[in-house]
């Protein structure tokens, strides 16, 4: 059946190309790849997402089983996360190989006033709100209200599995789901297995479910077994005496080592050898979470980068044990890289940190800086802003200078009025949750780590032109992209530059980077930058290079051997390439096939590369520029981007891939 499968996909026009041959200047090209490779009629495709794994982390020592594969199998020396570059944007290129503006999908956080549904937990969604949807049952919601098209473009799962492959999406709530988002394979998430039979079949074997895994079936078709437990729960983090920041010099180890050795190992266990799927997706927290809360570098970190790579070793052997391994191609991709959260470190400097107190400047020390609340700034320049939070406590990450001043005033709501009616809340900033009817003017917020989604419901002009001033006049961002129903201004690209535009006008009307700095180092790790407030030490989401430039090692039987290809390449071309392996189409697909890194593929002189930076034709002019201390830079200034782009192309096609971008403000 999977021979006839693939031989009538073939025919079908398998060696068509998977892009739409576009480079930014909308050049066409020819839809043929001009590659000799023959599908693989009984092979299996893994792809491990190691979330948030830096490229730079990959080491002898830190990750011995990657190293090893990346020795004897492709390593991707100039691999690209999508921007922005947060993990659900990326599932959703993952999963199809396009780009937003072509999938309509802009997570992490977004906002979609409209839909109703709860939480996998049972708790009612507010989506007046911008919401989080790392959770299946949020995305579900979406998929309703977007009439049954969350993604505007099919997917691999969707294609693997009409050509007839088995699939498999193991791993973290909201982007694993998010690759079978129509459940047309079994699904084992942090929150919920399925499908109805698979759930009964694990626990007839004794494998415990995820905790809320019932709430996904109608009330009574699945129940928990006594003394089922919670397998995907995270362990215990550790903060300052504040109670609300992390503590970098915790030894504890990841927190999120059990949920993720419970994933792994209930795939290699019972998903791959009783389900036999042809393609999983194995898409793992455990890196993205712990420097999430730690920041980059930490001991708990390393301790993340050596379990996972642990894991790792687990399923090469599994695949041994199997008889797998000759016929098993395995992708080891990582959905966008890392950095720390910081302001510039002459500003705030790196302090020590002992005894769950932040002490003396200290060069081999952790962060004291880089959070901002937007939504706040807007408010005291006179703007209707929302972000959909309550009051937040950010006593440490809001900034802390050379001589010890905390930027941020810790208050107590004595009444509850600043918070929403809980009288007694410590905070730093207080409750910008959206009200049921939003003012003329208003600007609602999404907050996302790196980059700031902006929309403006009444789509007001003149709004629009306050709210792009008043960014470019904040040295903690970045470049700033403005949708095209708003025309040219000074200063900005429109989003369909970065192919964020979409024609359905899911898009927000900004889309904001914070401000990086890939030189700096933090616990030995290059990469800083400001972020929106959340409290943790670690972020991403900014067209930074620590940022974009993230992991790709391919592994396999039709994979060539030892080879550092040093192309351009992105996470867009990972559903491409597995469509190649398995000799299906993706007709809706912006990225190409990688065939430079295949046995019998294209030979990489076959290709030509291109770079170019990008500018907007007009610079935006008498600024006044306001750095984060309140202060204003001296006279006035001009601001402009750069955007640094490489193009490749072969075979009458191309295909551009977007390096980083910054503000210059001289």
């Amino acid at each position: 059946m999977r021979a006839l499968a693939a031989l009538l996909s073939l025919l079908l026009g398998a060696c068509e190309p998977a892009g739409d041959g576009r480079d930014d200047d909308g050049a066409g090209g020819k839809a043929d790849d001009g590659a000799k490779l023959e599908p693989c009629a009984d092979c299996k495709v893994i792809v491990m997402v190691w979330d948030g794994f830096r490229p730079d982390a990959i080491t002898e020592t830190g990750t011995p089983n990657l190293w090893r594969l990346a020795q004897g199998g492709v390593t991707f020396a100039d691999h690209h996360s999508t921007y922005p570059t947060f993990t659900m944007v990326n599932a959703g290129s993952l999963a199809t190989g396009q780009l937003p503006g072509a999938t309509g999908f802009y997570g992490n956080r977004f906002w979609q006033p409209g839909p109703t549904g709860r939480e996998s937990d049972g708790r009612p969604v507010d989506f007046q709100q911008p919401v989080f949807t790392e959770d299946y049952a949020v995305l579900e919601a979406l998929d309703r209200y977007y009439q049954n098209h969350l993604l505007l473009v099919g997917t691999l799962f969707e294609a693997a599995q009409d050509a007839g492959f088995t699939t498999a999406a193991v791993g973290k709530t909201g982007p694993a789901f998010l690759q079978d988002y129509h459940k047309g394979g079994v699904i084992l998430d942090e929150k919920m297995a399925w499908p109805l039979d698979f759930a009964r079949e694990l626990q007839a074997e004794g494998v415990a479910l995820p905790k809320t895994s019932p709430r996904a079936y109608p009330q009574g078709q699945l129940t928990l077994a006594a003394g089922n437990g919670d397998p995907t729960e995270a362990g215990r983090k550790v903060y300052l005496a504040d109670g609300v920041t992390p503590d970098p010099t915790d030894r504890g180890g990841s927190p999120y080592a059990r949920p993720s050795e419970y994933l792994v190992r209930t795939y290699l266990d019972h998903v791959l050898p009783g389900r036999d799927p042809d393609l999983t997706v194995l898409w793992i927290r455990n890196f993205d979470t712990t420097e999430h809360t730690y920041g980059v570098g930490p001991h708990n970190v390393l301790d993340a980068f050596a379990h996972q790579d642990a894991l790792l070793g687990e399923v090469l052997a599994r695949l041994e044990e199997l008889g797998l391994s000759d016929r098993t191609d395995l992708l080891i991709v990582s959905d966008h890289g890392h950095s720390n959260v910081s302001g510039p470190l002459d500003l705030f400097p790196l302090r020590g940190v002992a005894g769950g107190e932040v002490g003396d400047v200290d060069p081999e020390g952790y962060s004291v800086s880089g959070y901002v609340r937007l939504a706040e700034l807007l408010t005291r320049a006179g703007f209707a802003a929302y972000d959909g939070s309550g009051c937040q406590l950010d006593p440490v990450l809001a900034g802390i200078l050379a001589d010890g001043t905390r930027l941020a005033t810790t208050r107590t709501d004595a009444d509850g009025s600043a918070c929403g009616g809980a009288p007694g809340k410590k905070y730093t900033t207080r409750s910008y949750k959206l009200p049921a009817t939003l003012p003329p003017g208003a600007v609602v917020i999404a907050p996302n780590g790196g980059s700031d989604y902006l929309y403006v419901p009444d789509r007001d002009a003149e709004t629009v032109r306050r709210l792009v001033t008043f960014l470019q006049g904040r040295e903690e961002y970045g470049a700033i992209f403005v949708a095209k129903r708003h025309g040219a201004l000074p200063g900005t690209l429109p989003l369909d530059r970065v192919r964020l535009e979409n024609a359905a006008e899911r898009n927000p009307d900004i889309i904001a980077s914070f401000t990086w700095d890939d030189g700096a180092v933090v616990q030995g790790f290059p990469g800083i930058e400001y972020a929106s407030s959340s409290n943790t030490r670690g972020m991403h989401g900014t067209f930074g290079p620590t940022d974009v430039h993230n992991t790709l090692v391919a592994f396999g039987p039709h994979f060539r051997k030892g080879l550092v290809d040093d192309l351009p390449t992105g996470n867009v071309d990972v559903a491409p390439t597995v469509a190649r392996l398995l000799g299906v189409t993706l007709p809706d697909a912006y990225g190409r096939p990688l065939l430079e890194a295949m046995d019998g593929g294209a030979a990489m002189s076959e290709y030509t590369l291109s770079r170019r930076t990008v500018r907007p034709s007009a610079k935006a002019a008498g600024l006044t520029v306001t750095g984060p201390t309140g202060q204003a830079r001296p006279g006035t200034h001009s601001y402009t981007i750069e955007l640094a782009t490489q193009t490749v192309r072969r075979n009458g096609r191309s295909f551009t891939y977007f390096d980083w971008a910054k503000a210059v403000r001289p």
